[in-house]
């Protein structure tokens, strides 16, 4: 029989028809900053969306028509709300209201570096509870090759429903990239895998209402190891240009302007820069699901292991340079006041998961500095898994500036003065190479 003859079981192919002729409820199970812009971008295909999270404060600011990512305007949720294109809630009993299911839950790392899998595992559970004939269940966390159909499959299946016959089942890679403002959500080619033909025929059609382009591929499993293979790649070319930098420093070689001669080659290179630290949810994570899935192979992952501890190791580097700058006045880390710029992860963004600003706070705390932070966009800390800082912003000015011993920038947010920083500050430690365009400045500035 071709495509087309192929017997649909009634449930398929009336969520087939739903998919098809965009009257399909999308259900998307957690509001952060994957979950969040995929609601934004089914909205604008037409869709009718619900969103789910566990966290009552964010759907009580959803309803409220009030944005916590700051990409993303109070303006257009309010819009979304009052339309009644998105209808926020914790009643996880209105999943079975959805036709189409999205899983965008953390996947975070165990403090051995294994894979968390408990919030994927939790919510597939909780899907299994309320799972109806005719849904399509997709997962976008990033994730080892197999979750799909290895943890996700199982705990579906608890419900005595069966993929291919009652429900549908797929992985979808999430490609964010907070803060940017040249792609959004719709803008990203969409990468798709079906656990059967069936499967990938409905997720293939639902992110075509949401997404440009559509790459559908044979499976679950080269969908979850493409995410994987793309963090890879950059987990290990920064780690490469950290390791550069800590060699050019010792032979008094400025990094940064090797990398501006080598990236004038118009092919064969692409620049990485160096930083403090990885930063977000992907590049310092992700990588280490695969090299945990290779173990069960019996296959080292050595550049993968290499990387992870280069880039883990660079916030130490810095306080390295840190206690350098203060010899320079004199100083030690004990009671010198340090003053660090951006809690951020990455610049011009809200979002501090895993930024090396909270190692080099912790680190230069643990070692009896007084510190303080500045962030445009963080006002103040909140609790994280492994992390509660419990600290608010100071106000960036003159004579706060000249109160510190060090000014160390981390994160290099587009609204920051530099040349003001530059000229009040006794002393700075720029991991970001944010100051180079400043001239005629007689502070003392040490790249990191």
């Amino acid at each position: 029989m071709g495509k087309s003859q192929v017997a649909k079981p009634a449930a398929i192919r009336h969520l087939l028809d739903a998919v098809k002729s965009r009257t399909a409820v999308v259900g998307v199970i957690g509001l952060g900053y994957v979950g969040l812009p995929l609601i934004r971008a089914f909205c604008a295909g037409g869709l009718k969306t619900m969103g789910f999270d566990v966290d009552a404060e964010k759907i009580r600011k959803l309803k409220a028509g009030q944005s916590y990512i700051r990409h993303l305007p109070s303006g257009l949720v309010a819009e979304l709300v009052k339309s009644g294109k998105l209808t926020p809630t914790e009643d996880f009993s209105r999943l079975s209201e959805c036709d189409v299911l999205i899983i965008c839950v953390p996947t975070p790392l165990t403090v051995n570096r294994d894979p968390d899998m408990h919030y994927v595992a939790g919510t597939a559970q909780t899907i299994g509870r309320h799972l109806r004939p005719g849904q399509l269940i997709v997962l976008e966390s990033t994730t080892y090759p197999g979750t799909t159909r290895e943890v996700v499959l199982p705990l579906l299946e608890h419900s005595g429903l069966s993929v291919g016959r009652d429900f549908l089942l797929a992985y979808s890679p999430e490609r964010e990239d907070p803060g940017r403002v040249d792609f959004q959500t719709a803008d990203i080619p969409k990468v798709v895998g079906g656990f059967d033909a069936l499967s990938l025929e409905a997720a293939t059609g639902l992110y075509a209402h949401a997404v440009k382009t559509v790459v559908p591929v044979e499976s679950c499993e080269i969908a979850e190891a493409a995410k994987i293979l793309e963090n890879c790649y950059r987990c290990i070319n920064i780690a490469m240009i950290n390791e550069l930098k800590m060699i050019f420093d010792r032979m008094g070689i400025d990094v940064w302007k090797v990398i501006a001669a080598a990236k004038t080659k118009p092919f064969g290179f692409q620049a990485f820069y160096p930083g403090p630290g990885l930063g977000g949810h992907c590049i310092p994570i992700d990588p280490f699901y695969l090299s945990w899935k290779a173990r069960q192979y019996e296959i080292p992952a050595r550049f993968i292991e290499l990387a992870g501890e280069l880039n883990t190791s660079m916030p130490y580097y810095v306080i390295s340079k840190v206690a350098e700058a203060l010899n320079e006045i004199g100083r030690p880390i004990r009671e010198s006041r340090i003053l660090v710029l951006g809690l951020a992860y990455k610049k011009d963004v809200d979002d501090l998961r895993e930024s090396p600003s909270i190692v080099l706070i912790e680190q230069l705390k643990k070692r009896g500095a007084r510190v303080d932070y500045n962030d445009p966009f963080i006002s103040s800390t909140h609790r994280q898994r492994h992390h509660d800082l419990q600290m608010k912003s100071v106000s960036l000015t003159p004579a706060n500036l000249r109160k510190y011993d060090l000014v160390l920038i981390a994160t290099d947010h587009s609204q920051y003065d530099w040349p003001m920083i530059c000229r009040h500050s006794r002393l700075i430690v720029d991991t970001r190479n944010a100051t180079a365009s400043v001239k005629g400045m007689k502070t003392k500035i040490f790249l990191a």
